[in-house]
C-alpha cells in the first residue's frame, strides 16, 4: 500500500513517461537541425574533447569507485525522506556546476573546452550519489550499466530515446542482455543534445553567463530523469 506521497510521485513518474515517449516538439526538432549544421562550426579539439572525456567517464563508471564518495544512507528511510536527501545533494551539485561553469565560460574557448569534463564528472558523481541514496549498490556492474542508461536515457534523441526507456523501465529483465555500453554512440547523443548551449560558452564574457545557466540546466534535466527512473524500479511500472 503506498502513502499518499509515494502515490503521488509514482503518478508524476508514469505521466513523465508518457512525456519522454512522444516525439520532441517541432521546436526541439527545427533546433535539432540547427544544431546538426552548427556542429560544423565548432573546432575539432572540442568534438575530440568530448569524445575522449565520455570514453573514460564510462570506462571510470564501469571499472573503478572513482565517483564513489562517502555518503551517510539509512534503509529505513522512507520514499520521501530520500528524496529529500536527493534534492540537497543536488541542490550542492548545481552550485558547483554553475561556479564551474561560469568560471570556465569567462574564459572562452580554451576553458570552455576545459568544462566538458570537469561537467561529465560532477553529473556522474551525482547520479552515483542518487543511486546510493535510493538504495542501490554502485559497487554492483549491473547497477553501474543502470547508471550509466539513465544517463544516456536523460541526453537521448527522438531515435535513441524510446529504446533506452524501454531499457530503464523493464531493467530487471533486460540487464541480462545489456554487457557494456557503446560508447561512440552515447558521445554522439550526449554531444549533439548539448551542443547548442554549450558552444554559446565559448564566446568570451557571454559565455560566464552561459555556462552557469547551462550547467544548471543540465543537471537539472538529469536528475529529473533520475529520479522517476528509480521511482519506477522502486514502486514498479
Amino acid at each position: 500500500m503506498r502513502t499518499p506521497y509515494e502515490e503521488r510521485k509514482h503518478q508524476e513518474a508514469l505521466r513523465w513517461v508518457k512525456g519522454m515517449e512522444k516525439r520532441s516538439s517541432i521546436v526541439q526538432r527545427k533546433s535539432k537541425v540547427v544544431q546538426t549544421t552548427m556542429n560544423n562550426w565548432v573546432p575539432e579539439r572540442v568534438h575530440k574533447v568530448v569524445s575522449r572525456s565520455v570514453k573514460q567517464m564510462i570506462e571510470l563508471s564501469l571499472t573503478s569507485s572513482h565517483y564513489i564518495y562517502p555518503i551517510q544512507v539509512n534503509d529505513a528511510w522512507s520514499l520521501k525522506e530520500r528524496e529529500e536527501q536527493v534534492e540537497a545533494r543536488l541542490k550542492d551539485y548545481k552550485r558547483t556546476a554553475a561556479l564551474e561553469g561560469a568560471g570556465t565560460g569567462a574564459g572562452g574557448i580554451v576553458l570552455g573546452v576545459a568544462d566538458f569534463p570537469l561537467l561529465l564528472s560532477i553529473k556522474m558523481k551525482f547520479l552515483f550519489d542518487t543511486a546510493r541514496i535510493y538504495g542501490f549498490s554502485v559497487e554492483d556492474y549491473e547497477e553501474r550499466l543502470f547508471v550509466l542508461h539513465v544517463f544516456m536515457l536523460a541526453f537521448s534523441s527522438d531515435e535513441k530515446r524510446k529504446e533506452i526507456l524501454r531499457r530503464v523501465l523493464n531493467w530487471e529483465h533486460e540487464k541480462e542482455g545489456v554487457k557494456d555500453v557503446d560508447w561512440k554512440t552515447l558521445q554522439l547523443e550526449y554531444r549533439d543534445s548539448i551542443d547548442f548551449v554549450k558552444m554559446l560558452q565559448l564566446i568570451p564574457g557571454f559565455g560566464a553567463i552561459v555556462g552557469a545557466w547551462a550547467n544548471t540546466k543540465l543537471l537539472e534535466q538529469l536528475a529529473e530523469t533520475a529520479q522517476n527512473a528509480y521511482r519506477l524500479r522502486i514502486m514498479g511500472y
